[in-house]
């Protein structure tokens, strides 16, 4: 049984797929780059529904890392409590603000190698943000990306760093950013974790894991 697809399927999922979702892009809220950096960190094993719901109240008063500092961190993990873990991410937010005031002069670094370097950004926020808010190809792999990718066989990896490299070899590059979003949506709405709606799905004639259940069937 094979485990990837060829060059000219992968091409053709992403056709595909942009043909099925071509609004896809970040559900995050978000105005400046800062509000993306802070909407990231907060969405840490929370949905996005979720996370722009503290944000919209968020948002309206802290515009500036001076700001999430003055509020201080009893009261910052107060409003953020519902997005899960609030300890952990009111102290990576307000370390993460002092960096950006001490080494950044208060602005969020655009590339992803100082990106990785603020408290509580990952790989995948930091392709998230210099991505969609400075426009750097990138592909995060999140949850849904990791699953769908490896699942539809556009990658073969149990690791999201090697699914990562794979997906970044396998995709042109000025494609990276929009099959990132594109993976997100088809993951959220179709290629779900438990039950995979695949008699609907417009990629299932080059899915593996479709392959394998019609053949298993």
């Amino acid at each position: 049984m094979r485990k990837k697809l060829t060059k000219k399927e992968m091409a053709s999922v992403i056709e595909k797929l942009l043909k099925t979702y071509p609004d896809a892009g970040p559900e995050l809220d978000f105005t400046t780059p800062f509000e993306l950096l802070i909407a990231t960190i907060l969405s840490a094993q929370c949905t996005d529904v979720r996370v722009n719901k503290v944000t919209s109240e968020l948002f309206a008063e802290l515009t500036s890392p001076e700001d999430y500092i003055s509020l201080g961190r009893i009261e910052l993990e107060k409003r953020i409590r519902s997005c899960g873990l609030s300890n952990t991410k009111s102290s990576n937010i307000l370390s993460t603000c002092e960096l950006l005031l001490e080494k950044h002069n208060g602005q969020v670094p655009d590339t992803i190698e100082e990106l990785i370097k603020l408290p509580g950004v990952g790989r995948k926020t930091a392709n998230v943000v210099a991505s969609n808010a400075f426009g750097v190809p990138a592909i995060a792999v999140d949850t849904h990306v990791f699953r769908v990718s490896n699942r539809i066989g556009l990658a073969n990896s149990r690791t999201v760093e090697k699914t990562e490299e794979e997906l970044m070899k396998n995709i042109p590059k000025n494609m990276w950013t929009k099959a990132h979003h594109l993976l997100i949506f088809h993951g959220r709405r179709i290629c779900k974790a438990r039950k995979p709606e695949c008699e609907i799905c417009p990629i299932n004639t080059e899915c593996l894991y479709y392959e394998r259940e019609i053949n298993n069937g």
